[in-house]
């Protein structure tokens, strides 16, 4: 996809070094850096080995300034697959001309060439410039829903006690 000096590329193996700079840069506005715990051989290895994750790049004037990490999930309800977007970022600067809406118009429709019946999200309730966008593209809210984490310790305690039954 090209249009106004902007193009959307799949990752390629040598985008390590960018994929993690940008993930460094989103939990830097996240206020979230602390949490970044990926390397380039854990991107590499999900990324390109397994292929668990797809990375697109967007890049305007062939300079990247954009990157999203998406994977499939299943809906139970549709029975059949969806795209979920684990995480989407356009450097500040870049922000405001349209970048976003063509990132998302090529992902959902790489929904639909996949036959994939929704695509997905969650977004920081503080966030308000991405919930405004989203929303005018359509996107509603699941607000009946709570996300629920488990990592770290909690969820080693839990295994463990697999181990023990």
């Amino acid at each position: 996809m090209v249009d106004d000096n902007f193009s959307i590329r799949f990752a390629a193996s040598e985008d390590v070094s960018l994929i993690l700079d940008l993930i460094k840069e989103l939990a830097v506005y996240e206020k979230m850096l602390d949490e970044v715990v990926a390397t380039e051989e854990s991107l590499r290895e999900y990324v390109f080995e397994k292929k668990m994750v797809e990375v697109i790049i967007g890049e305007y004037q062939g300079e990247p300034v954009a990157f999203a990490l998406f994977f499939p999930n299943f809906s139970t309800f549709l029975g059949k697959p969806g795209l979920y977007l684990e995480d989407l970022y356009i450097k500040p600067e870049m922000r405001g001309k349209g970048f976003g809406r063509k990132i998302f118009t090529f992902l959902a429709n790489l929904t639909r060439e996949r036959g994939y019946g929704r695509l997905e999200w969650v977004c920081l309730d503080w966030n308000e410039p991405s919930i405004c966008f989203y929303k005018k593209m359509g996107a509603i809210p699941m607000e009946d829903w709570t996300t629920y984490r488990m990592q770290g310790t909690a969820l080693e305690d839990l295994a463990d006690k697999y181990k023990e039954t």
